[in-house]
């Protein structure tokens, strides 16, 4: 088994909070709350911290490559695979999540893989994809894929969610297939574009990641686990293909 594909990693953040000092009798308007996510493309040519790239352990393959850059008059995440592999993650601190997240982006595929097949392993690559990984605790996943994940954590330094929703711009399948990843059922599917009929026109996206969670892992857990990192990606390795694919407005809130 290709234990690397199970790999999906995030850091580990700390929450830094400062008080401010407040005139006494002083009305005060009420703080807004910070940005759950860091924008994806800032004023720099590359994503701010605290998104940063990710791999597998010893990775002898291509990182897939990320950039922003200006396209149809706004900031994007260019994102580039050319048998290559990798996902560029931002680590949550899963006490400030607001109840009923939604997760919400606009992408636009520029360059598909038409070799792809999320069905098979030889096939497992994907020009666009945007993740989200829940702390599911081990003992609610089952008893072969529990001992999987605790072999997968020992070969990285990296700490291993229990579980990943991923939103995929697929080739071949339909719009609304779900199905697990062919290397592991800790990640799991869900196709929201399907064809190049809309290749290179956006798309907005809201989902709701608390009722797409329960979609997935049903079988393994009704209630929804911390949410501890977000992640966009495109993998090429499999196919040896190239694609790209941008991605815009990335955004985590309440209903």
């Amino acid at each position: 088994m290709k234990l690397a594909r199970i790999t999906w990693a995030i850091a580990a953040a700390a929450a830094l909070t400062t008080v401010a000092a407040v005139a006494p009798c002083a009305a005060q308007a009420p703080a807004q709350p910070a940005p759950l996510l860091s924008p994806l493309a800032g004023a720099g040519q590359t994503p701010p911290s605290p998104w940063r790239v990710v791999g597998v352990p010893k990775q002898a393959m291509p990182l897939t490559q990320f950039a922003v850059v200006d396209i149809d008059g706004r900031r994007a995440l260019r994102i580039e695979a050319d048998k290559s592999y990798g996902n560029l993650v931002h680590p949550l601190n899963a006490q400030t999540l607001p109840a009923g997240p939604r997760l919400s982006w606009q992408w636009r595929l520029d360059r598909p893989l038409p070799a792809a097949d999320l069905r098979r392993k030889d096939g497992d690559d994907v020009a666009a994809k945007v993740c989200v990984f829940f702390d599911l605790p081990l003992a609610q996943i089952p008893f072969g894929e529990r001992q999987l994940l605790r072999l997968a954590r020992a070969t990285t330094p990296e700490p291993l969610p229990g579980a990943t929703v991923c939103y995929v711009w697929d080739t071949l399948l339909p719009a609304g297939t779900t199905l697990p990843n062919a290397y592991t059922a800790r990640v799991r599917y869900l196709v929201l574009q399907s064809g190049e009929a809309a290749a290179g026109m956006w798309q907005q996206e809201r989902r709701d990641i608390a009722a797409d969670f329960v979609r997935l892992f049903r079988t393994e857990a009704t209630q929804v686990p911390p949410i501890i990192g977000v992640a966009v990606g495109a993998d090429a390795d499999n196919t040896g293909g190239r694609s790209v694919a941008h991605v815009a407005g990335l955004g985590l809130g309440r209903e």
